[in-house]
Order: structure tokens, then C-alpha cells, then sequence
């Protein structure tokens, strides 16, 4: 992808997450100036970016959507409602746009019609005739060229090579559009020349209004005009061009600016985290020989350990410095989520007001690629299946409009990110009723299942409240997914609901993707690994205070009634005979549950490979990673088989 483009599209989505942010605050107070003029820096800017590529519909309206808010700043005409939803519907179909350059370099055929109804909306129908100025191309020779070249001949002559002559004429209003004119040109990489020039003779000092620019810039720069053209891209409109090539046969490499920030390939940092994880493999294996080295030449694995030492600090180093390169913002991967709710919700018809906070949380990259699928699921089934219609929630003595949140936080070495809505919540009574008449489960064992376990079904693949399938939901496999990409990611899902006043659905995340801390236990005769992460406590526990309960059994731990499990048993061995064997405590749907295994390992941070070939069919195993000693460790799936 060309380097200009692929920067255009990382501010395109920031300016059009700030829009949106804006607009949405407009939405609940039309008149806060602070949210006008944010909205209107917003789409000022983002207009003059698509003004470089072939994005003219966007551009006609992007200029309009400015045009209504440049109104509303001067404060000769107040936002309606439909003001807004037309604003809206802009910023969102600059998105799809943006989207649509990415994928196919193109608006798309229909980019005109769209641009032609925006405008409807907008009531700026006048304006499409005219449209708005492109970004102008480089012409031969235009008199204010001449003149610039006349009294900067000697710059001009002394060039290595060709140089590209600017004319940059700001709005007389552009102080009041939050534009920076010196500010604009002080960012034209390699300027040379530089004139200011007043627009007519000056006037008397009494009648010179110093709150509107009455000044021209020009000025010679020897970057590449691609380069002079992105750094006056906010101001496109008002900008004018001429390349001037050099006057002599010998070319010379131009002025090269230091460089302070560095591009890299996606793929090539995450080539990296696996070598990281590689070396954190071999370090560990290090130990391992000093030990055995330990038994034949003690001076020997004195050497070894010191270098160990010296290479654990290293790898540690390594391993920090490549965490924190792959940590990114969730930003970028949650900005489609307003436009997809405003549109889910039309299509519902059911008014929402959609909140978002702490988005500017990062996260590992590969979390933040993958948490936009799930979190779009959960968005889908709060709308559809949670918040009530308008004469639902009327009945209910709700508010007409519903309210969905999305809250994301720190918490410790996890990223959690919760989705909470004001709707019906969940029946556990209406859950146990459709598992059954769906054929999950009998009769006796979901009445066995008390309301949280209850409530954990929803996840279940091909579990569906919907009478009938829709375009939004009633298939089965949404809250099922979600469950399947967290899982994959290291993570869990905890679900609490109050019938009649909503749900709220939790996803805990880990924030370091490149490693897996795991404690090694032994279960009939075996070693197996378990993610920390999912251990609750560890503890030993007397055979005699393990008792039966019903089928199962049970202990008590921490004034409460723990169901226990073995392990060996649950992996197809042999119970444990162990008279005080020991316990991990763990969650399955939110509850803990005893696990019992006859050892407990050593702690270590490993490369956990995900399961692939025959392994990819075994229930309850997440993967497999190396031991110090080279030997293959099972990596554990506790969630899946202990379900």
C-alpha cells in the first residue's frame, strides 16, 4: 500500500472517531460550543485529506456537513435534530468510504448517488452543482510562479534537483475554523523560500482587523511534491502547486531529514514475538543443563548459571521491549462499533443512546485485532434480544431510548471490557425452558442448574431465545462465538443479569499475548501445564474432608460448598489415591470448582503453541509448549474440560 494512503487512512479514522465522539455529545446538548467546534475541526480537516486521493463525492459532503456547522459556530442557526442525523449519516458513510479505499482503492459506483443524497439531507442541494475545489494539479507556469522564481532566483539555481513552488491563500476565516496558516507551512518538509504576502495594499493600521487573514503564503520547497502535498492537506482547497525542474544535468540526493519514527510491517513484529518466545524457551532449558551439570563438574555449572544470569536479563529486556511494541490502543478496533449500533438499531427500530469510555486502553495487538468480532455479537444480542421496543420499555416505566455502554479498563495484568444495557435482562426460568424444548439439555438436569449456571447457556452452541431468524440475530452461533474467539484469546466471559433492569456481559482479556505463565502439575503419572491465569488458589486438602454429594463430590473451602473434580478421572485416568492430594480452585461459569491433582510443578512463562493435527480433536487441551529438557507439555483448556 502506498505510504501516503496508509497514513491517510490512520488519521481518516481517528478524525472520524473524534467526529463521531462529537457528534454524539451534540446529540444530547446541540448547543455545547467545545462539541460544535470539535465536530468542525474534525470533518475540516478530514476534508482536506480526501482531497488528495480521488475522493471527490467525500469531499462535496464533507463540505457540506462543515458548511452546517460552520452556521452553528457563528450561531446563525442552531442544530435540529435531523441536523445531527444528517451529520451522522455523513461521518459514517465517509467511513464505509475509507473502508472501501483500503479494500479496493476506490469509493465504490455508487459513490456519487450517495454523495447526491447526503447532500439532500443536508439540505446543500444548491451547492452540488458547484461542488467544491479538488486539490489543485502542478501547472507550467502561473504568474504568481514567475514572480516567486524571480525573486528567489538564486535559491532556485543553486537547487541539486527539481522544486516545487507553493501558493497557499487561506480563507479569510480561517483563524475561526481553527486553522494554523504559519503553523501549516512551518510542517512543509525541506522549505527553502518562504514570502508572505498581503492579499491588497495593506489598510490604515485603525482599520486592519487583525481576526481575519489577510495575507498569501508562497515559498519553494525541494521535497517531493507528494511530500508538500500531505503537509498541506488540510487546507487543500486553498492551495495551489508548480513543480520547477532543475537546471542542470548533475543530480544530486536531496538533504535527507532525520528519521525519528519507523514504520514496520505488522508481520515482521510479530516474527519477532515468536523469536522472543523462542528464546524464553532455550533460556529455560539453560537452567535445566546447569542443574544436570551440576552432577559432573560443579565449576562448570557455576560458568553456566552466570551466563544464564546475564541471559535471563537479556531475554527479559527483549521480551518488555516487544510486549510494549504490540501494545496498541482498542480505539481503532472499536470505531466501527457507534456506526454499527446506529445502524442495528435502525433497523430495529429502537432508539439507543451509545456510550463508550476508555477505548484509549491498549491491549497486545493480537487482542485488539480479534476483540472487534465478539464485542460486535454482544452489541447485536443486547440490541435485539435485551432492550425492549418502545412500548416495551414504556410499560416497564423506561425511558424511551435505550442505553448500551462500553466500558474498558485496567485490572492488574488483564484488560476487562464490559457491555451493559438498561434492557429486559435474562429469564433463567425462559433459559432453562428453551435449552430443554431445544434439546440441550433434559428436563432434570436443567432444573438441576441453579440461575447463574443457567445463564451460562446462552453460550451454548445453537442456543437461540429467537422465535425466528432475523437479519440481525436468531441463528444460534452469535454468543457462541464470542465465547470461542475469548477462549482462543486466553480469556473468559462472565455474564450478570437482573430481570427487567438489563444485563451485563464481561470479557477478561490477558494484556501480554507473547507468553503464557504455567503451573506444571502431575495427574496419574503425567505432567501437565495449566495457564495462572486461571487459577484461582492452590491448596492441599485431606482425603477425609473430600465427601460425597449426589453423583459428585464436594469439600468445604472458604465457608462455602466447592464441587471437586479430578483430574486423572476427567483425562481418562484412575482416580488419585493420594491421601492428601492436591487442589487448584478454578471457575467454570463463574463458580469456582476444586480440581485435584496429585503434584504441583514448577511455575514457568512459555510459547504455548495452539493445538494443530490429531491434538486439534482432543477436548479440554489448549496447546502444547516446550519443557527445559525438551519435552512436549500438554497446555491445559480448564474452562473446556471442566464444562
Amino acid at each position: 500500500m502506498d505510504e501516503l494512503l496508509a497514513q491517510f487512512l490512520i488519521e481518516a479514522r481517528e478524525l472520524i472517531a473524534q467526529a463521531g465522539d462529537d457528534l454524539i455529545a451534540l446529540s444530547r446538548d446541540a448547543g455545547d460550543r467545545a462539541h460544535i467546534d470539535g465536530a468542525f475541526r474534525a470533518i475540516h480537516t478530514l476534508k482536506g485529506s480526501v482531497a488528495i486521493f480521488d475522493m471527490a463525492p467525500a469531499g462535496r459532503a464533507l463540505h457540506a456537513a462543515e458548511d452546517v456547522l460552520e452556521r452553528a459556530r457563528a450561531g446563525t442557526h442552531a442544530l435540529s435534530a435531523a441536523d445531527l442525523d444528517a451529520l451522522v449519516a455523513v461521518v459514517d458513510q465517509t467511513d464505509r468510504w475509507i473502508d472501501a479505499m483500503e479494500r479496493d482503492g476506490t469509493l465504490g459506483a455508487t459513490a456519487d448517488a450517495d454523495a447526491e443524497t447526503l447532500l439532500v439531507q443536508l439540505n446543500q442541494k444548491a451547492r452540488a452543482s458547484s461542488g467544491v475545489l479538488a486539490a489543485p494539479t502542478p501547472e507550467d507556469a502561473p504568474a504568481w510562479r514567475d514572480a516567486l522564481l524571480d525573486r528567489h532566483a538564486a535559491i532556485v539555481g543553486a537547487a541539486a534537483g527539481a522544486v516545487v513552488a507553493f501558493r497557499y491563500a487561506p480563507d479569510s476565516e480561517c483563524f475561526f475554523r481553527g486553522d494554523d496558516p504559519l503553523a501549516l507551512v512551518a510542517a512543509i518538509p525541506e522549505l527553502v523560500a518562504l514570502d508572505i504576502l498581503p492579499h491588497a495594499p495593506w489598510p490604515a493600521l485603525d482599520r486592519l482587523d487583525p481576526f481575519h487573514c489577510a495575507v498569501s503564503i508562497e515559498g519553494i520547497s525541494a521535497a517531493p511534491i507528494a511530500n508538500v502535498r500531505a503537509a498541506l492537506r488540510f487546507v487543500a482547497d486553498q492551495v495551489a502547486f508548480a513543480i520547477v525542474p532543475r537546471t542542470d544535468d548533475n543530480e544530486q540526493a536531496s538533504p535527507i531529514a532525520a528519521i525519528t519514527s519507523l514504520r514496520v510491517d505488522v508481520a515482521r513484529i510479530d516474527a519477532l514475538a515468536d523469536g522472543v518466545g523462542e528464546l524464553i524457551v532455550a533460556n529455560t532449558a539453560l537452567s535445566h543443563i546447569a542443574a544436570q551439570a551440576d552432577r559432573v563438574n560443579p565449576q562448570l555449572a557455576a560458568q553456566i548459571r552466570h551466563a544464564h544470569a546475564a541471559l535471563d536479563r537479556a531475554v527479559g529486556g527483549m521480551r518488555d521491549a516487544v510486549t510494549a511494541v504490540r501494545m496498541v490502543s482498542l480505539r481503532p478496533s472499536l470505531r466501527r462499533l457507534p456506526r454499527m449500533v446506529r445502524e442495528i438499531a435502525d433497523a430495529l427500530g429502537k432508539p439507543i443512546d451509545f456510550d463508550i469510555r476508555g477505548e484509549g486502553t491498549e491491549v497486545d495487538k493480537g487482542i485488539a485485532d480479534a476483540v472487534f468480532e465478539p464485542l460486535l455479537h454482544l452489541v447485536r444480542n443486547a440490541l435485539d434480544h435485551g432492550i425492549e421496543s418502545g412500548d416495551g420499555r414504556r410499560a416497564a416505566g423506561k425511558p424511551d431510548r435505550g442505553s448500551l455502554q462500553l466500558i474498558v479498563r485496567r485490572d492488574g495484568d488483564q484488560v476487562l471490557i464490559a457491555l451493559k444495557d438498561d434492557g429486559a435482562g435474562i429469564d433463567p426460568a425462559r433459559i432453562r425452558h428453551v435449552a430443554v424444548s431445544r434439546g440441550l439439555l433434559d428436563r432434570a438436569a436443567a432444573d438441576a442448574l441453579d440461575d447463574a449456571q443457567a445463564l451460562r447457556l446462552i453460550f451454548a452452541p445453537g442456543f437461540s431465545t429467537a422465535a425466528a431468524v432475523s437479519a440481525v440475530s436468531g441463528r444460534g452461533v452469535g454468543m457462541d462465538a464470542v465465547q470461542t474467539v475469548i477462549n482462543r484469546l486466553g480469556g473468559r466471559v462472565e455474564i450478570a443479569s437482573v430481570l427487567g433492569q438489563g444485563s451485563e456481559i464481561r470479557l477478561r482479556l490477558p494484556l501480554n499475548a507473547i507468553v503464557t505463565s504455567l503451573l506444571i502439575v502431575e495427574a496419574a503419572g503425567q505432567q501437565y501445564g495449566v495457564p495462572l491465569d486461571r487459577i484461582v488458589e492452590t491448596t492441599s486438602v485431606a482425603r477425609d474432608r473430600i465427601m460425597p454429594v449426589g453423583a459428585g463430590q464436594a469439600c468445604s473451602w472458604r465457608d462455602r460448598t466447592l464441587p471437586v473434580l479430578d483430574l486423572a478421572m476427567l483425562l481418562g485416568g484412575e482416580r488419585s489415591a493420594r491421601a492428601v492430594p492436591k487442589m487448584l480452585v478454578t471457575e467454570a461459569a463463574t463458580e469456582p470448582v476444586g480440581l485435584i491433582v496429585d503434584s504441583f510443578g514448577q511455575r514457568i512463562d512459555a510459547l504455548v503453541r495452539p493445538r494443530a493435527g490429531l491434538m486439534a480433536a482432543l477436548p479440554g487441551i489448549a496447546g502444547t509448549t516446550l519443557l527445559a529438557d525438551g519435552g512436549v507439555l500438554l497446555v491445559l483448556d480448564l474452562a473446556e474440560l471442566i464444562a
